[in-house]
């Protein structure tokens, strides 16, 4: 295929303007490359030197006094179930106890041979059972509760900061 003079030396215009187009985009990637890597070093100066001690400063002023709250109160609840627990489940099992002895079950067929004999035909889950079994949900429920408190939106953990009011005389309007 031939081509004219004419349209040879277009062409070979046209393709130094295209070899002159692409070393031009070279040269603006490059640059664009410079200024993004120049943006990446000036945010993370940026990140550690305001945006860390920041959030710092607002784990220590409204995050760690709500979570040792929490802790303190959690500890206080579970110490109050355990006690309130424990006290209930070893009356629960004196009782247990006392009613297994040999000398209370010779008295109570002293008094009345048919109670006992209600008493030995029972088997299952006895009052014990249900007060163990009441217990457990009550301490479940204190528990859920200090964990409700715990994470419950509080309004007065999160108020802002108070920014002064301009102040303003009886002849002039605030600025808006």
């Amino acid at each position: 295929m031939s081509l004219s003079r004419k349209r040879r030396k277009e062409l070979k215009r046209l393709q130094s303007a295209a070899e002159e187009l692409w070393g031009n985009q070279q040269h603006v990637l490059e640059n664009a490359n410079a200024v993004a890597r120049e943006a990446s070093r000036q945010l993370g100066q940026l990140t550690r030197e305001e945006v860390v001690p920041r959030v710092r400063t607002g784990y220590e002023s409204y995050v760690r006094p709500g979570v040792e709250q929490a802790g303190r109160f959690a500890r206080s609840a579970g110490d109050t179930v355990e006690r309130s627990v424990g006290n209930v489940l070893g009356s629960v099992l004196s009782i247990g106890d006392i009613a297994n002895d040999a000398r209370v079950r010779r008295a109570v067929e002293r008094v009345s041979p048919r109670a006992a004999a209600v008493v030995e035909r029972k088997k299952g889950p006895g009052v014990g059972t249900y007060l163990a079994i009441g217990a457990g949900v009550v301490a479940a429920a204190g528990v859920a509760y200090a964990v409700w408190q715990t994470f419950r939106a509080d309004d007065e953990l999160w108020v802002a900061d108070d920014e002064p009011m301009p102040s303003t005389t009886a002849g002039t309007t605030p600025p808006l």
